[in-house]
This record gives structure tokens, sequence and C-alpha cells, in this order.
């Protein structure tokens, strides 16, 4: 299939469009640089051994995303392209309703114009809000504690409803806590400023470029005191989109719903001493307050993904950490 990865050139995406290319499929990536580099496009060709074809392409412009559409005669799509910055997303709301909404709507409306009828969308567990895990694609009420999340939510029901008055047939993949980088180490995850996350934050202060890592809390009702949550390699989350879209090829539905991550809980700390393991670097860190929001424990029921997909988060936390070092000691500055 010729696919259209939105935001291909993201961490998470870059990583797809290499399981796409080896899965003998065509992709071609839209991205403004928003979020992400134009130096992954000269290290992908390296990786894939050709060239991806790209357009530079803000989403929320509808006119345009239409005509790229034309142009590319897409057979599917995978709508990575968002804003992404829990935090930033409740100082400005408005910018993130906006943007993710309309890219989402823009690329349904340019499907819709070429024929294209698949689609695998990029969700989160973030739509799970406070429910206890294990978290399971059952669970109706959805939330979020944040406008970032809530516009996972909103785009989920969108796509549902459009799903369900067209022959649009459209994946809803939440997925837990992406980690890890290529194997070459070529690409990886690259945040702009302060790491959101926790993996690139323990990278870099592994490397020396932060002093250390504040754990928010170590008093929760855990084994250790920090929090528990579900990581898995980004690696294995490529291979679970490329899984999605051709089972959903293959099937006469509408919409489905998977979450993708391990199934198992590691904590903060746990996270920590295996990063240090793995890289042979110290990480300096200490226990601060908890942060607000935060829950004690969070990992999906990866079960429908097994059952139906055949897809498992195979690699460990120890190769999660490895290939993480590999990027970070390889690109301290990320692509800059």
């Amino acid at each position: 299939m010729r696919v259209i990865v939105t935001g291909g050139a993201g961490y998470i995406g870059s990583h797809t469009v290499v399981e796409l290319l080896k899965a003998g499929h065509e992709p071609v990536i839209l991205d403004n640089f928003l979020n992400s580099s134009p130096a992954v496009l000269p290290r992908l060709s390296t990786i894939c051994g050709t060239d991806i074809p790209f357009y530079e392409l803000d989403l929320t412009d509808a006119a345009k995303t239409s005509e790229v559409f034309r142009q590319v005669q897409p057979n599917a799509v995978i709508h990575f392209a968002g804003l992404k910055a829990v935090g930033e997303s409740v100082e400005k709301p408005a910018l993130y309703y906006r943007n993710n909404l309309q890219s989402a709507l823009s690329v349904v409306q340019a499907m819709e114009a070429v024929g294209c009828e698949l689609l695998v969308f990029s969700s989160s567990a973030t739509v799970y809000g406070n429910e206890p895990a294990p978290l399971h694609e059952g669970q109706e009420h959805l939330s979020s504690s944040s406008p970032y999340g809530w516009t996972k939510v909103m785009i989920e029901q969108i796509l549902t409803d459009i799903a369900k008055a067209s022959p649009l047939k459209v994946a809803q993949l939440r997925y837990f806590n992406p980690v890890g980088a290529h194997p070459s180490g070529l690409i990886g995850e690259d945040p702009r400023g302060i790491p959101n996350n926790l993996m690139p934050f323990i990278s870099q202060v592994a490397t020396g470029k932060r002093e250390k890592l504040t754990i928010f809390g170590g008093d929760y009702p855990t084994p250790d005191g920090t929090c528990l949550r579900d990581y898995l390699h980004v690696m294995d989350l490529a291979e679970g989109h490329v899984k999605a879209l051709e089972t959903m090829a293959d099937q006469d539905v509408e919409t489905r719903v998977w979450n993708l991550g391990r199934g198992e809980a590691v904590s903060v700390l746990e996270l920590v001493k295996a990063f240090e393991a793995a890289s042979g670097q110290s990480v300096p860190y200490v226990i601060g307050e908890r942060r607000q929001g935060d829950l004690p424990s969070v990992w999906a029921d990866a079960s429908r993904a097994r059952d139906e997909l055949g897809w498992t988060a195979d690699r460990t936390v120890e190769e999660m950490c490895v290939d993480t070092w590999r990027w970070q000691a390889a690109n301290p500055d990320g692509y800059r």
C-alpha cells in the first residue's frame, strides 16, 4: 500500500516509516517540522537504503492538504501529526484544539476526496482518564486531565462517527509510554527544550547535559513508592502500526480500538536503575513533590492486540535502555 504518514519525521512516525518500508509498503511523509527535524529525512534514507517521498505541509491548511493527497493518491493514512505537550496544552488550550482537531478533519476530508478509506490514528492511553489499571479497550467512559488528552478523545469520537456514515475504516491505537530508538542509533527521541517524558530526561542526565533527575513523588502505594508505568520499545510500537494497518485492510469493520503496550508495569526507580546498568553511567536523582494529576499505576491490558493483531511488545526494558543510550550517546544534542 502507498501510505501517507502524517508527522512521519517525528519520533514514532519516523520509526514507523522504517517498518512500513520493511513490510513492503510505500510510505510518504507529510510533516511541517514543528515537533521534528529535517535531519531525520537523510537518516531515514540511510537506514532504508532509499529516499522516502516527502512533502512539507501544515495539515491545518485543508486546501493544500487535499492537493497533496491528490498528487500522492494514497491507499491508506497513518495520522501521527499533532501537538503533544500536556503542560503546554493546559497553558494554550485553544492552540491545541484548533491544531489537532483541524488537522484530523483536513486529513479525513482529503481522504474522502481521493477515495482513500483506511486510516490508522495515533491515539493515547491518556483517554482512559483516571480509570484503574490494567486499562482495557472495553472501558466506555473516556476522559482526560488535559486539553491534549481531550483532543485525542474528541478525534476518536469524530472518526468513529465518520466511519459509521461513510466507507472509512479506522484503527484507533491507544499506546502507553514509547521509549528506545532504532538500533542503528541514527533516529530517536529528540525533545525540544526540557523533556516532558522520563526516558529522554534520564538519558540527558546520563550524558551530563542535565545535572539530576527529579522524581515526582516517592510515597505512592507502589513497591518502591514511585509511579508505575507501561513502557514499550518504539520499534515494537512501530510494528504494531503496521499490523493494525494490514489487519484493517483485510477486515470489513468500521472502527477498531487496540491498546499497544507491554502489559507490564515498571517503576520510575526501576527504569533509572535499568538505564544505569545499560549505559554504565550514573543517573543522580532526587525525590520531589508529587506532580498534580499523576496516577500511581498505569499499564495496559494488551490482550486484544495479541489476539487480533498477532502483536506483542517483546523487546525488554534492557533493550529499551541500551537503544536509548546508543542514540543519546551518538547524538547528545539530538538532530542539531
